[in-house]
């Protein structure tokens, strides 16, 4: 009796969602000289029946595969409590059970930014967050030889200097993919050299390496010159936890293994297979917010660390809540361009994950406004509107 009096009031304020509104958006990619290519990404905003409401617009992940998921997925969640988050993520992960279910992470973290914006605290509140700043690591973009730029093996090292410089604490490399561990350990050798032993180094051939030995060879090298970790060698696209767990007997650097491994349920056989020395966890790809910190806790529970992939205000929330992290990434980052093609124009606040955004102390702030705590920039994103979709 007791129970049901007290949820009568419960039942009666409940919030549903009645509305989910998907705008599409372009922008210039007017950072690189000479190009004028139209860059096309997405905003989602989820209403409730009561006048809440939150949005999120996606980074690196803002695909057009990912937008065509939200949009079959938002249809499912009219009449929702957008507080019932696991309910949503539990939903939506059994309806697209045949996909790779990258449309979560934009309906989660929506959701996420809606309950932040109801209670008037960031998100990184309602995770428990603890740290106001993160420390940071430069990760590169890919080389381009005789460009401007990352152009030469002695342009990465004065890059690598220049951050160092600035305060950056480590510094991860991209190299020209051309599959030769030559060029790799050239790369890798050539910066060590400039920085010396303090620098916390990582290289990341993309999976670029064409073979097993060859991914050995650079392995070998990351030993040497005493790398912080190793990332994502070879030609499988670190698919395989058995290629990799035998990888990890023939060096000593720690792997970062799992980028392109969708899923709690897969990322975690993944590792109790001992396809990794630390787990990839990428919040744009892998279930948002919710799939984040279950991963990240899964990791915490058997003493793994994990490195969160790419950049944004949903990534800074998640890692002021996880304990077991090192580094925050900004990628993907050069000497020649000042702003990242990665991070949309739609920031009207002072929101920016470039070198110029690291304090002197080497890390950047995790916002403190209500839900994600950005202001996006809505006369931007009205001048870009290329298309509108309402769900309800």
């Amino acid at each position: 009796m007791l129970c049901r009096t007290l949820g009568h009031p419960t039942a009666t304020t409940m919030s549903k969602i009645d509305r989910i509104t998907i705008r599409t958006y372009q922008y210039a990619l007017d950072n690189q000289p000479g190009s004028n290519r139209q860059l096309t990404r997405f905003i989602v905003t989820i209403d409730t029946d009561d006048g809440l409401s939150g949005s999120y617009a996606p980074h690196f992940g803002g695909t057009p595969h990912a937008q065509a998921q939200v949009q079959e997925m938002a249809r499912g969640l009219i009449g929702l409590d957008p507080e019932q988050r696991e309910l949503a993520f539990e939903r939506l992960k059994l309806s697209h059970r045949h996909y790779d279910k990258s449309g979560i992470a934009v309906i989660d973290t929506a959701l996420w930014d809606l309950a932040g914006k109801k209670y008037g605290v960031p998100i990184a509140q309602l995770l428990g967050g603890f740290r106001e700043r993160l420390p940071v690591y430069a990760s590169t973009a890919s080389g381009q030889r005789g460009g401007n730029g990352l152009g030469s093996v002695e342009s990465y090292a004065d890059f690598a200097e220049s951050c160092q410089a600035a305060g950056i604490p480590a510094f991860k490399i991209h190299s020209f993919f051309d599959g030769n561990p030559k060029t790799e350990i050239a790369i890798m050798s050539a910066i060590r050299e400039r920085v010396g032993p303090d620098m916390k180094l990582m290289n990341d051939p993309a999976s670029s390496l064409k073979s097993f030995m060859d991914a050995v060879e650079v392995g070998r090298a990351c030993d040497d010159l005493g790398f912080f970790w190793y990332e994502d060698p070879y030609r499988d696209a670190s698919s395989s936890a058995v290629a990799h767990k035998r990888l990890r007997d023939f060096i000593r650097t720690p792997m970062l293994i799992a980028e392109h491994i969708r899923g709690f349920e897969q990322k975690a056989d993944f590792v109790l297979a001992g396809g990794t020395d630390i787990m990839h966890i990428d919040p744009e790809l892998d279930g948002g917010i919710t799939g984040t910190m279950k991963l990240a806790h899964f990791c915490d529970a058997i003493g793994m660390e994990v490195q969160l992939h790419t950049a944004g205000p949903m990534h800074r929330h998640c890692m002021a809540a996880i304990p077991n992290t090192h580094f925050y990434e900004l990628g993907l980052v050069r000497p020649d361009i000042p702003t990242n093609s990665l991070q949309p124009p739609i920031y009207a606040d002072d929101y920016g994950d470039e070198v110029g955004n690291v304090g002197p102390d080497g890390c950047v702030p995790v916002p403190t406004g209500p839900g994600l705590g950005v202001t996006y920039d809505t006369d931007r994103i009205d001048s870009g509107e290329v298309g509108r979709l309402e769900i309800r």
